[in-house]
């Protein structure tokens, strides 16, 4: 299939700037893979849907303040260092600005507000595709906590609007520091309607993905089978896999909310629809034509126009549906990307 052939047109001003509130307040698109029927609800609603019968799978992530803005060692050139991939311990794969003034060997400092005793310094180590290779050294104190107190939430370059709660782009479910972006299906749930879709009887599991910034990268082939698809650390225990495996095999519906999800889903299972356990990088590419092994529904956001995501979201519910239920949600004013509202394909 060609790149243009997941093209669409969409107005600025449905790209959603701020969440809304509370979360399980935004819109729902209800769609039907097998009939194409199209109902809409709020998202609250998707408490009618499911039931003991269901299993929804959630991505435990955390998203990292990886935006860190510092200063060159002697000189005080500013600079912004953007954490990419964890490498070992102390040392990042990083994107970094200005890069010419970061050559090798150079050391950058941070300070709280930019003021008072430095907190962490950060030296270039090598060259890297994504920018450069830093090691940070911190004094004894944990690396994630140190940036949880110096950096920045990154939001996604679409959202030009500040964001007040930093919460708000985070899950009230994540467990696992490790993202540079959120999982955005995610951010619908409250703990009030997962208490509530507990109580119902539906089974709640957590798999692992750290999201990368090449969920950002956009495809550059216009034959979408040559695009190579970047890749991200995923995270399956023992425990939950016995247990998925389990609910597969008693008839349960398994959900995946998020695209990450499905991405740990489909990448841990056999041509037999059977999880194995583990932690690996994953560069699964999910487009029409794939066949799914493991998933019965999903919960997803509205996604970029030529993105991954919406092949993939195009390969479960066939491409004609996708773009019906897409061109729907415009002209009924729904809210799209990060922030925006949700699509129950089922």
């Amino acid at each position: 299939m060609k790149l243009s052939d997941f093209n669409y047109e969409l107005p600025d001003e449905l790209i959603a700037q701020t969440p809304i509130s509370p979360r399980d307040h935004s819109r729902l698109l209800k769609l039907e893979k097998e009939t194409g029927h199209i109902e809409e609800a709020k998202f609250y609603n998707i408490l009618d849907e499911l039931g003991e019968n269901d299993v929804l799978v959630l991505n435990k992530t955390k998203v990292i303040n990886a935006r860190l803005h510092g200063y060159i060692e002697g000189n005080e050139k500013p600079v912004e260092i953007f954490l990419h991939k964890q490498l070992s311990n102390n040392t990042w794969d990083c994107l970094v600005y200005p890069g010419k003034k970061l050559k090798l060997g150079r050391k950058v400092e941070f300070k709280s507000n930019n003021s008072g005793p430095v907190m962490l310094i950060a030296e270039i180590k090598d060259i890297s595709e994504s920018g450069r290779i830093i090691e940070f050294s911190k004094g004894g104190i944990d690396f994630l906590e140190i940036i949880e107190r110096l950096g920045e939430i990154p939001l996604p370059p679409y959202i030009k609007e500040k964001l007040e709660n930093s919460s708000r782009y985070q899950t009230v479910f994540n467990e696992v520091s490790g993202s540079v972006a959120a999982p955005t299906a995610g951010l619908h749930f409250t703990p009030e309607l997962i208490e509530k879709l507990e109580k119902k009887g539906v089974k709640i599991e957590k798999v692992l993905l750290h999201v990368g910034l090449g969920t950002f990268k956009g495809v550059e082939t216009e034959n979408i089978i040559d695009h190579t698809m970047h890749h991200e650390y995923i995270e399956l225990d023992e425990g939950t896999a016995n247990k998925l495996n389990t609910y597969k095999s008693e008839g349960k519906r398994i959900i995946a909310v998020g695209t990450t999800s499905i991405r740990v889903l489909e990448s841990f299972s056999d041509d037999n629809g059977l999880l194995r356990h583990g932690n690996m990088e994953t560069n699964i590419f999910i487009y029409p034509g794939y066949t799914w092994k493991f998933i019965d529904a999903m919960i997803t956001n509205f996604h970029l126009p030529k993105s991954t995501l919406l092949m993939l979201i195009s390969s479960f519910a066939g491409k004609k549906n996708i773009d019906m239920a897409y061109q729907y949600a415009i002209d009924n004013k729904f809210r799209f990307f990060s922030f925006g509202d949700a699509l129950f394909i089922k």
